[in-house]
C-alpha cells in the first residue's frame, strides 16, 4: 500500500472543510456526503496510480477541491443546450425542431404562473384542454375536430384502439414502416388490440389488394406516410383519393399517418412537395395524424385531425388521459399554430425550422466564412478548416430523399483524428456536434445559427490544443 494512502482523510475530515460546510448549509448531508465518498475515490485512485508524496493536510485539500468540482459538475443540467452542426434541421438526438420565441415565451409564461388550462372563465366551471388549440386546429387544416397526445406514435395508437379494437386494420406491405426508436406500425397496431392484415406487396399495392381483404371483420384501412426511405422504381402506390372510396363503400374509415405535419405546401417557397394536412383531409382522408415537433416547428406531440364523430369518442377514451399533453406543451403548440397565420414571406423570419429551410446557401456559406475567421492562425494551421459544399437534411422522416443545399466548414486536424476532435468538441459547453466523414469532420452552418458562430469558435480553439 502506498504510503500516502495511509494518510488519506475520512468522510467526515472532508465534511468539517469549509467548501462542505457551505455546502451543508443549503444541501441535504447524505447528498453531500456521497459527494465527498466520490471525492475520495477519485483520489485514492490517483494515489494508486502512482502520486505520492503528500501529507495529510495537502491530501485534505485536494479533496475538497475535488469535492467542489464534483459538485459543480452535478449542477449542471443534463439535458443542456447543444449546438448542431450535423446539417440535419429535425435532428431527433438534438431534439428536432427548435422553438420560435413565440413559443418559447408562451411555455415560459404558462410554466411561471397559473393559467386556464381547464377552466371555463366565462362558465366559471370545468373547461376542456384541448379547446385552445381546438379552433386553429380546425382552422389551418380544414377539419371539423382536432385532438392532442404526447406523440405521433400515441396518436395513431389512440385511432387504433378507439375505431379497430378487436377488429382487422388494413395496411400495405409496402408501409409497415419501422422508424427510431424501433417504432413499427405492426407493434402499434398489436398494441391497440387490432390485428394487422396485410395486403400488396412491398414494391406494388394495387387498390384491388384492399377490395378483396375488405371484409365484415375490418375496423379502418391504415395509411402510413413513408417516413425515412422511398421505393423507387417498379412501384404502385393507392392515391388517397381511391382508397377513401374503397373506405366509404366499406363503413370503414380511412387514417392516414402523415407523421411529418406539413400545414401549408412547401413548394411556395421552392422547397419539394411534401402531402400536406389539408389536402389528404379534403381527398377523403376521414383522420390524418401527424408530429408537433417536425415541419410544424412544435413542441412534442401527436395531432389528429379530422371527422368529428370519430374524433369526439376518441376523446372519451381512457387512454385520452394517459397520452394527454401538459399546460407547457399546450402553449407552445398554440403559439406555434398561431405562425402559420402570417404571410408566407414573414414565416420564414419567425419560425426556425421554415427559417433553416428557406435560408439561401450564400448566407450559409457567410457564416461559414466568419466560423474560419475567427479562428487564430495556430489553430487554423492545426485543423486545416476548408469550406465546401454539403448537403443538408430536413431530418425525422420530412422529405426522406430531399437535400438541401449548404456549406460546411471541413476539418482535418493533423495531431489528433477527426473522431477525437469531434469527441472534444461534444465534451465542450455547450456540445459542438457535427459529422465524420471520409476521415474528416464536417461542421455543416445550415443548422448553425449566427449567434453561435463565436462559440463554435471558441469550442475549437480549445479543441485543438495548440497556442494561437
Amino acid at each position: 500500500m502506498s504510503p500516502s494512502l495511509r494518510l488519506l482523510p475520512s468522510v467526515e475530515q472532508v465534511l468539517g472543510t469549509p467548501a462542505a460546510r457551505e455546502l451543508l448549509a443549503r444541501c441535504r448531508r447524505e447528498y453531500v456526503a456521497g459527494l465527498a465518498r466520490q471525492a475520495l475515490a477519485r483520489l485514492r485512485s490517483a494515489l494508486v496510480q502512482g502520486q505520492a508524496g503528500e501529507s495529510r493536510q495537502a491530501l485534505l485539500g485536494r479533496a475538497e477541491v475535488l469535492l467542489v468540482s464534483l459538485y459543480s459538475e452535478a449542477c449542471q443540467p443534463g439535458l443542456a443546450r447543444a449546438i448542431n452542426a450535423t446539417g440535419v434541421i429535425l435532428h431527433t438526438g438534438l431534439g428536432r425542431a427548435p422553438l420560435a420565441p413565440a413559443a418559447r415565451a408562451a411555455i415560459a409564461e404558462a410554466a411561471e404562473h397559473y393559467c386556464a388550462l381547464e377552466l371555463d372563465l366565462e362558465a366559471g366551471g370545468r373547461g376542456a384542454r384541448l379547446d385552445h388549440v381546438r379552433g386553429l386546429l380546425a382552422e389551418l387544416s380544414g377539419a371539423e375536430w382536432g385532438l392532442v397526445v404526447n406523440n405521433n406514435a400515441a396518436a395513431v395508437l389512440l385511432c387504433l384502439n378507439t375505431l379497430a379494437r378487436g377488429r382487422e386494420v388494413l395496411v400495405s406491405r409496402g408501409e409497415l414502416v419501422e422508424i427510431g426508436g424501433s417504432f413499427r406500425i405492426p407493434d402499434i397496431i398489436a398494441a391497440s388490440g387490432a390485428q394487422l392484415r396485410e395486403v400488396g406487396t412491398t414494391n406494388r399495392t394495387h387498390l384491388r389488394d384492399y377490395a378483396e381483404a375488405l371484409s365484415p371483420q375490418t375496423g379502418l384501412l391504415l395509411r402510413v406516410q413513408p417516413s425515412n426511405y422511398r421505393v423507387q422504381g417498379f412501384t404502385a402506390r393507392v392515391e388517397t383519393s381511391e382508397l377513401a372510396e374503397l373506405a366509404r363503400k366499406g363503413g370503414v374509415p380511412l387514417v392516414h399517418d402523415l407523421g411529418g405535419g406539413v400545414l401549408e405546401d412547401l413548394s411556395q417557397w421552392g422547397l419539394p412537395r411534401e402531402p400536406v394536412v389539408r389536402r389528404e383531409l379534403e381527398v377523403g382522408a376521414e383522420l390524418v395524424t401527424f408530429s408537433g415537433d417536425k415541419v410544424l416547428g412544435g413542441p412534442q406531440c401527436g395531432i389528429i385531425v379530422g371527422r368529428r364523430a370519430l374524433a369526439e369518442p376518441m376523446e372519451r377514451n381512457p387512454l385520452m388521459r394517459a397520452l394527454r399533453c401538459d399546460k407547457l406543451v399546450m402553449a407552445g403548440l398554440e403559439a406555434s399554430l398561431r405562425l402559420f397565420r402570417l404571410a408566407p414571406g414573414i414565416l420564414p423570419q419567425v419560425h426556425p425550422v421554415m427559417g433553416m429551410l428557406c435560408e439561401q446557401v450564400g448566407q450559409v456559406e457567410e457564416r461559414a466564412r466568419a466560423l474560419i475567421a475567427a479562428l487564430p492562425v495556430g489553430v487554423a494551421a492545426a485543423l486545416c478548416p476548408a469550406i465546401e459544399a454539403s448537403a443538408a437534411q430536413i431530418g425525422s422522416g420530412a422529405l426522406p430523399l430531399e437535400e438541401l443545399a449548404s456549406r460546411a466548414v471541413v476539418l482535418s486536424p493533423r495531431s489528433v483524428s477527426a473522431e477525437e476532435l469531434a469527441r472534444r468538441l461534444r465534451a465542450e459547453r455547450p456540445p459542438v456536434v457535427g459529422r465524420i466523414q471520409r476521415g474528416r469532420l464536417l461542421l455543416d452552418l445550415r443548422t448553425v445559427r449566427e449567434d453561435e458562430v463565436e462559440g463554435v469558435a471558441a469550442a475549437l480553439i480549445r479543441a485543438a490544443g495548440v497556442g494561437a
